[in-house]
C-alpha cells in the first residue's frame, strides 16, 4: 500500500454524520476524517497531529453506527485497513516519542469503545490489524518496535484469558530481543572450513545480518539484490559493509551444498551450537531476516522488509 502524501493528508475532508439505522438498512459511511486545525503551518506538525488524532472519530465510545463483518462503527473494514497502512506511513515521519504515544492513544480509544459496548468491533479491528501489519513476518510494513508497544497493552487486557495474555507476553518477549539502539547480542559460528568466529569479533563501520537458508527463493532473491547493486558490492569491497550470512537450521550439509551460491565477500556461516533459537538469542520467526548494525554492533535495523534495508543501505 502507497504512502500517503501530505498533499492527500493536507486535503483530509470532515465527513457528514449519518443518524443510527439497523445493520441490515444501513449503507457504508465514507472515514471520519478528522480536520487539521488552522494553526498548524508545517508538514511536521501536520504529521505529529495526524499521528495522534487520525482515530478520534471513528473510534469514538459515543459513536453508534453498526458494526459487523464489513463494517467498522459504520465504515467498510477495507477503508479502515487502507487508512491504518497510511496512518503507519504517517508514524514513519514522527519521532520515537510520538509514535509511542499515538499507538497507546488508539489503544486507549478503541478500549474504550469495547468497554462502553462489547457487541463493538472496533478493538478486535486494530488489534487484528496491529497483528497483521505490525507482526506478521510476511508483512512488507512489520515494526516489531511499533508492535511490541501494542502487544505490551494486549498482554495486560483483563478482558482476555490468561492463555491469550500469556500469547501475547510471549510475543512482547521475543520483539524484545535485541531492540533497535541496544547492541545486538554476540554468537560463534562456523565456516565452511571450520573456522569460528564470532558476529562482534568482525570489524566494520556497519554490518549486515542475514539470516538464511539453501533453497529458500526469498533468500535467493535478496543475495541477487546485494550481488546486483554496486553501492553494496563496493561498500563490502572496501570494508566498510559486512555481510554476515548466517544459517541457524540443522541440515549443515545442505547448507555445504548451496556454498557456491553465497558470495565469497561475505562471512558466511552455520550456528554450529544450535543456540541462536535454543537459547533464543534472537527471534527469527521467518527466514530470511535481516539486521543492520553499526560498528559496535548496536541494532539500526530489525528484521526488516528488504525494501527498507536496501533504502538504509543506499543511504549509508
Amino acid at each position: 500500500m502507497n504512502r500517503i502524501s501530505f498533499i492527500t493528508i493536507l486535503t483530509l475532508l470532515l465527513a457528514v454524520g449519518c443518524g443510527k439505522k439497523k445493520a441490515e438498512q444501513f449503507t457504508a459511511l465514507p472515514f471520519p476524517d478528522i480536520t487539521l486545525p488552522g494553526m498548524i503551518q508545517n508538514q511536521q506538525d501536520a504529521a505529529d497531529y495526524y499521528a495522534l488524532h487520525m482515530w478520534d472519530k471513528l473510534a469514538d465510545p459515543d459513536r453508534t453506527y453498526p458494526s459487523d463483518s464489513l463494517l467498522v462503527s459504520g465504515v467498510k473494514k477495507s477503508d479502515v485497513e487502507q487508512r491504518y497502512a497510511n496512518w503507519l506511513a504517517i508514524l514513519d515521519m514522527v519521532s520515537l516519542k510520538t509514535s509511542e504515544k499515538a499507538i497507546d492513544r488508539l489503544y486507549d480509544k478503541a478500549l474504550s469503545c469495547e468497554r462502553k459496548d462489547s457487541t463493538s468491533n472496533v478493538f478486535e479491528t486494530f488489534t487484528s490489524l496491529a497483528e497483521k501489519y505490525l507482526y506478521d513476518p510476511n508483512s512488507p510494513l512489520r515494526n516489531e518496535e511499533r508492535y511490541l508497544h501494542y502487544a505490551e497493552n494486549l498482554a495486560s487486557y483483563e478482558g482476555y484469558s490468561q492463555i491469550v495474555r500469556d500469547r501475547y507476553a510471549s510475543e512482547v518477549k521475543g520483539c524484545s530481543l535485541n531492540r533497535i539502539g541496544t547492541q545486538a547480542a554476540d554468537f560463534s559460528f562456523a565456516d565452511s572450513k571450520g573456522r569460528i568466529t564470532s558476529l562482534h569479533d568482525i570489524k566494520a563501520p556497519y554490518t549486515l545480518l542475514f539470516f538464511s537458508n539453501p533453497g529458500c527463493e526469498a533468500c535467493m532473491a535478496i543475495i541477487e539484490m546485494l550481488k546486483g547493486e554496486q553501492k553494496v558490492t563496493e561498500m563490502v569491497s572496501s570494508g566498510f559493509l559486512a555481510v554476515v550470512n548466517v544459517y541457524i537450521d540443522e541440515d549443515i550439509q545442505a547448507w555445504m551444498d548451496y556454498m557456491p551460491i553465497y558470495p565469497a565477500e561475505w562471512h558466511n556461516g552455520f550456528d554450529q551450537d544450535q543456540v541462536i533459537r535454543t537459547e533464543g538469542l534472537y527471534s527469527v520467526r521467518a527466514i530470511p531476516s535481516l539486521y543492520l548494525l553499526d560498528n559496535e554492533k548496536r541494532v539500526i535495523l530489525k528484521d526488516a522488509p528488504e525494501n527498507v534495508m536496501m533504502n538504509h543501505l543506499m543511504n549509508l
